[in-house]
């Protein structure tokens, strides 16, 4: 990251004083800041400006979502000015990569591992679906991919969350599709892994992860059982038959969401709570679901083929439902500008 020089940014101020004054202006307003000078580019992609935007609580939530199209590339929504941002495409070998895991923490994106239909720049392989073990973060600041420490093992479709500033990644498949019980925690400023407890099942499916109470929970594509890891004196799995409906998932403060069959419900212990009924996302097909402070995003994915239409329509829009009140809202964002289709990867980055 670069460091502040000792030329004035401006005349007649102290670099410490414009710094803090810098940090009050939003991130998507950092690229055109850098144009006014060498100096101020490097102003702005400093550990000084990083530094007093933590000491004075400035912080963004973003979102970062990368799309089956174009390929390997992410983009960063912006809620304070509904505009989106696109990012250097990722310099992974792996063409077409998907099923990876992606959270951030720290003011970085991690994206790990995944798989791909395309041929294994390893092998060469036409034929068989191949897993990778590469990792991947991206820093906002400096808008640069950087690889970190290869997982323990290659995966994809895994369960893939933060757990108190580190990151768990549990289940999934192998290559050739072989399901595993391995689990591995990631140490982002160590950039160092170390194995945990195997998953007590892997039931051959795909699995997804959400935290809840501080604990992780996986779930398996289209079974109730849930299993729970909770690191405390030492990580310890547990298996729970919740009872959850099936479906893509989020968290808005604490409470998980779930929508199936084009509702949205509040999932309260083993009960459901219908908050809404959304008929236009009933044949929208592979969109993402995340919270943002009070709201739900559903973004892209894909209108599939229906009786009057045999073609499929990728999709950029983005729906907004606030969830915070009595009754909830839905709004329009403003559309990818460059992702569209299939949603990959869809997490919130705070920085």
């Amino acid at each position: 990251m670069a460091r502040l020089s000792e030329s004035p940014l401006i005349e007649g101020l102290s670099n410490d004083v414009v710094i803090r004054c810098l940090a009050y202006i939003p991130f998507y307003l950092h690229p055109k800041l850098e144009l006014v000078s060498h100096s101020w580019q490097a102003a702005i992609r400093s550990q000084e400006l990083l530094k007093a935007r933590k000491d004075l609580s400035i912080t963004e939530d973003l979102l970062c979502v990368c799309a089956f199209e174009p390929e390997n590339l992410w983009q960063l929504y912006v809620p304070l000015r509904d505009c989106w941002i696109t990012l250097p495409v990722l310099p992974s070998k792996t063409r077409h990569l998907s099923h990876f895991g992606v959270v951030s923490t720290g003011g970085k994106l991690f994206v790990f591992g995944g798989g791909s239909d395309a041929v294994d720049p390893a092998t060469g392989d036409h034929h068989g679906s191949f897993a990778t073990n590469e990792v991947w973060s991206y820093d906002p600041v400096v808008r640069k991919w950087t690889p970190r420490a290869s997982m323990l093992v290659p995966r994809s479709m895994f369960a893939c969350c933060v757990l108190n500033g580190k990151i768990v990644v549990a289940g999934g498949f192998t290559s050739c599709r072989k399901s595993i019980s391995q689990a591995e925690i990631y140490d982002p400023d160590k950039n160092v892994w170390a194995p945990l407890p195997d998953l007590h099942r892997t039931h051959n499916s795909a699995c997804s992860g959400v935290v809840l109470g501080g604990k992780l929970h996986v779930l398996h594509k289209g079974l109730s059982t849930v299993q729970v890891l909770e690191i405390g004196d030492g990580p310890k799995w547990t298996v729970n038959e919740y009872g959850w409906l099936q479906g893509p998932m989020a968290v808005v403060q604490e409470h998980l969401y779930v929508m199936r069959q084009g509702i949205i419900f509040k999932q309260e212990a083993s009960t459901s709570k219908v908050v809404v009924s959304a008929p236009e996302l009933r044949n929208r097909i592979g969109s993402a679901m995340i919270g943002l402070r009070d709201e739900l995003y559903f973004i892209g994915g894909v209108v599939g083929p229906s009786r009057l239409n045999l073609s499929i329509r990728p999709l950029s829009e983005v729906n907004i439902l606030s969830v915070g009140n009595e009754r909830p809202t839905w709004r329009q964002g403003a559309p990818m500008t460059r992702c569209r289709g299939t949603v990959l990867g869809c997490t919130q980055l705070t920085m």
